[in-house]
């Protein structure tokens, strides 16, 4: 009987080092199959400092040639849609996942179980198909300039239905929903909280206010700062950016009624030329390593893995991340064009030159 439970006890020891030898292999054949191959193209969704870090981190780290263009997530999602299968580029990085929904809905992004999967804190934050996977978390809110609310004599809107008040009139900007992912969120957003047929008359409302909506979700936080748009609608942490940056007359506004959040992901593009980079690419993303390098580059998102360091300037600054809404992504996944679309339609002749392609 010893011997018995001897030969077992052994077989078992094999089966376990037959099991964890393999995960060990792979990744190493992964980066010779990549390096083998030895370019990368990406196309970054999130601010362009924010995607050369990583970027650099990663040819650095592989020897593997790495060049990136910085796109809205709207214009990646165009492109991709145009190219039909002959992306031009192998991965995207960054920015709200609702476009990145939307191109996998029509085909185009590449499945990939990754290996690294496992450091992501909750399965919300990845694809279930594996077509993404999420590296950071924004919280979506306003960004007012305080000196220019007083100049006027305002308050500072404290949530989604002050933005409606007739004195706000011309002093609200947004991003446009043609091009950026963030003004798909605030669609969303709006459908979840008040129902479809009142968020489309909401924005009929806002749109009133709405002095231009911008290419990119981050446009409007440039110009807070400046006075040039004293309400901006968007992320939170390109707020604290632009405070970090010296405007400390930009103050921020969580909507008291609830917001959202953005997923921040990368994907591989289906018919990647770079099919093996494009997977290291995804595994390098997915570590702790790659994504402590945000904050270095002022992106001050909350960051989504395990053992990563969260940004302290997002919590210095009253943000957090739990105090969010319950986002239906699977609803998002479903209509989001559907509800842009419907956006359009209610705007009519409204959907005018204030909205920026450029």
């Amino acid at each position: 009987m010893k011997k018995f439970l001897m030969m077992l006890l052994t077989l078992s020891l094999l089966l376990g080092l037959a099991v964890s030898a393999p995960a060990e292999a792979s990744m190493d054949d992964l980066i010779k199959a990549a390096q083998a191959e030895g370019e990368l193209v990406v196309y970054g969704s999130s601010e362009e400092a924010h995607v050369a870090v990583i970027v650099n981190a990663f040819q650095e780290k592989y020897g593997i040639r790495t060049v990136f263009q910085r796109l809205s997530t709207g214009e990646v999602q165009a492109k991709i849609t145009e190219e039909n299968g002959n992306p031009s580029a192998d991965v995207w990085f960054g920015g709200t996942t609702d476009p990145y929904n939307e191109t996998a809905a029509a085909g185009l992004l590449e499945p990939y179980a990754a290996m690294n999967a496992g450091n992501i804190v909750d399965d919300m934050y990845k694809d279930k198909d594996g077509q993404w996977y999420g590296v950071y978390k924004g919280i979506l809110g306003f960004m007012v300039n305080q000196e220019e609310l007083d100049r006027l004599g305002l308050p500072a809107p404290e949530g989604w239905d002050d933005l409606l008040k007739p004195e706000y009139k011309g002093l609200i900007w947004m991003s446009n929903p043609n091009t950026a992912g963030t003004a798909k969120l605030i669609i969303n957003t709006m459908v979840q909280l008040k129902g479809h047929d009142e968020a489309m008359k909401y924005f009929v409302e806002l749109d009133k206010n709405i002095a231009q909506y911008t290419k990119s979700g981050s446009g409007p936080s440039k110009k807070v700062g400046i006075g040039e748009c004293v309400i901006g609608i968007g992320f939170l942490h390109d707020g604290i950016y632009q405070i970090l940056e010296g405007y400390d007359n930009i103050q921020l506004v969580i909507p008291k009624e609830g917001t959202s959040f953005e997923i921040g992901a990368t994907a591989i593009f289906k018919g990647a030329a770079h099919p093996n980079a494009a997977r290291l690419w995804i595994e390098f993303c997915l570590t702790p390593e790659a994504v402590n390098l945000s904050k270095t580059a002022g992106a001050y998102q909350f960051l989504v893995l395990k053992g990563a360091e969260q940004p302290e300037e997002a919590a210095r600054f009253g943000l957090d991340p739990d105090n969010v809404i319950d986002y239906d992504f699977e609803d998002a996944k479903a209509n989001t064009s559907n509800y842009v679309s419907d956006y359009f339609a209610a705007l009519g002749a409204a959907a005018d030159d204030r909205f920026k392609t450029e």
